[in-house]
């Protein structure tokens, strides 16, 4: 599912606690990182985070809860095959905070980690 599928679908669901059960189901569609290839653990998740970006910008990631592998899963759809150079040039917290997922400020961190990780060459 691309991010514009995964949008209009978390923008159809108004009660707050099914859009949280609708991220937690996508974590199911996380990608996990090939083996023998050096990840990026993100910085300031409360949970474990880790990334690969391969040289097609394809993205893949690992997380030991199943709400952040959910959250994971939306970011890296949001960056698929796209270069840092062309996220940076979205507004990709915008675009995130417009899905009103209301996380709380750990998890925000995490997602500002990633955030940094996928614009950062």
């Amino acid at each position: 599912m691309n991010y514009n599928e995964i949008k209009t679908i978390l923008l159809q669901i108004h009660d707050p606690a099914e859009r949280l059960e609708f991220v937690m189901d996508l974590g199911r569609q996380l990608v996990p990182i090939p083996e023998n290839v050096r990840s990026t653990e993100i910085k300031g998740c409360a949970s474990h985070v880790a990334i690969y970006r391969d040289e097609n910008n394809n993205y893949y990631g690992e997380s030991d809860s199943v709400l952040v592998r959910g959250i994971v899963v939306l970011l890296l759809s949001m960056a698929a095959g796209k270069s840092p150079a062309q996220l940076r040039d979205e507004n990709l917290a915008d675009e995130f905070e417009s899905l009103h997922l209301h996380l709380g400020t750990g998890r925000m961190n995490g997602v500002n980690g990633v955030i940094e990780f996928l614009t950062k060459e």
